[in-house]
């Protein structure tokens, strides 16, 4: 069993993550780092964190169903398309060496974090079309799911820049898809993680009870309520943790 201290860090930290991951995106940017730094190699804290994104999109997704936002069959159509990318990415993540990811990931949070900068316009209400998706929605999910089998960290942000471009839905369907989605990708990678041997289920059951509650309470709110402050906290960690990851400090 994990130390009290442990577990109560990973489900403080994924109180937060599992919030901010299905209001918009980026939670792992917080939930990696911290399982890195509890001392899981950089293979291992990748498998570990897909136990809390599990979790997390389980109560999402169910959050979202008891609220009467649902379309499963539009969602699983393209949850189906990242299973491959998915397997794909987890595979040559589990094989990948500890500093190679550790360089990856440094520069992945730090785009994250650039992104969460730039103005973004606001989502408007639009009509989805269920039953006539393009080409190009698909090709998009594959490789999203490869980047979410891989590394996870931001594949919030690619989702709902894909669904609202390429499928013109408004934001409440955005993520009411988006959580489906990694739901349908993170159970396989997951098994990767696990076959390979690098997944930690103690920390990460410890911090996906953090991860499930706030991303079930971030389904329930219509309105996003202190997101300003908390991106500019996420930001100011991000690039501390990117520079510790390209070891300009201790």
């Amino acid at each position: 069993m994990p130390p009290i201290e442990h577990i109560i860090i990973l489900f403080l930290v994924g109180l937060l993550a599992g919030f901010i991951n299905v209001m918009a995106g980026g939670g792992s940017t917080l939930t990696l780092p911290a399982l890195i730094f509890l001392g899981l190699d950089t293979a291992t804290a990748n498998g570990t964190n897909r136990v809390a994104i599990l979790i997390q999109n389980i109560a999402a997704v169910t959050a979202f169903k008891k609220e009467k936002h649902s379309k499963f069959k539009l969602s699983l159509k393209m949850a189906l398309c990242t299973l491959p990318g998915a397997i794909a990415g987890a595979i040559i993540a589990a094989k990948i060496d500890d500093e190679t990811f550790k360089i990856i990931l440094g520069v992945i949070m730090i785009a994250v974090a650039v992104s969460m900068l730039i103005p973004k316009k606001k989502i408007s209400e639009t009509v989805e079309n269920p039953d006539k998706l393009k080409p190009s929605v698909y090709l998009a999910m594959v490789g999203i799911g490869f980047y979410g089998g891989f590394i996870q960290v931001g594949v919030g942000f690619l989702l709902m820049a894909a669904l609202h471009y390429l499928i013109h839905i408004n934001l409440v369907h955005v993520n009411m898809h988006k959580v489906f989605i990694i739901l349908i990708y993170t159970a396989p990678a997951l098994l990767v993680f696990t076959i390979t041997g690098n997944v930690n289920y103690g920390l990460g059951l410890a911090m996906a009870a953090g991860n499930a509650l706030g991303g079930w309470q971030a389904a329930k709110l219509a309105v996003r309520k202190g997101e300003k402050i908390v991106k500019v906290a996420l930001i100011a960690g991000i690039f501390v943790i990117s520079l510790k990851l390209f070891g300009v400090f201790g």
